[in-house]
């Protein structure tokens, strides 16, 4: 159940950054209510998935997930370009999240 949390807080991560950006510098107020539900959300259920994962697995994938999440939200809807080499590092980000999850042994 903790992954299934972490996973819901990575989410919620995406979707308070994405939330933020459409505010416009926080000038819209119901983008900038939705910036703020998101943040509490999403650091909910990363509090939920510490009660059994250690911080150590938990907060680097956490942030991974919004990372690479909020890249490819910025790709998909806002027309973000990334270059050759950001992509190349992009997917070592990818790499190291797994590789974080895979040697952590929980």
């Amino acid at each position: 159940m903790a992954w299934l949390f972490l996973v819901t807080a990575g989410i919620f991560e995406m979707f308070w950054a994405t939330m933020m950006k459409l505010s416009e510098g926080f000038s819209k107020l119901n983008y900038s209510l939705l910036t703020i539900i998101g943040m509490i959300v999403s650091f909910y259920f990363l509090v939920k998935s510490l009660h059994a994962l250690p911080m150590s697995l938990a907060y680097p994938i956490w942030t991974g997930i919004g990372a690479v999440g909020s890249i490819i939200i910025g790709m998909l809807f806002f027309k973000d370009h990334l270059s050759l080499l950001t992509s190349f590092f992009v997917v070592l980000l990818i790499v190291g999240i797994i590789g974080i999850k895979v040697t952590s042994g929980h």
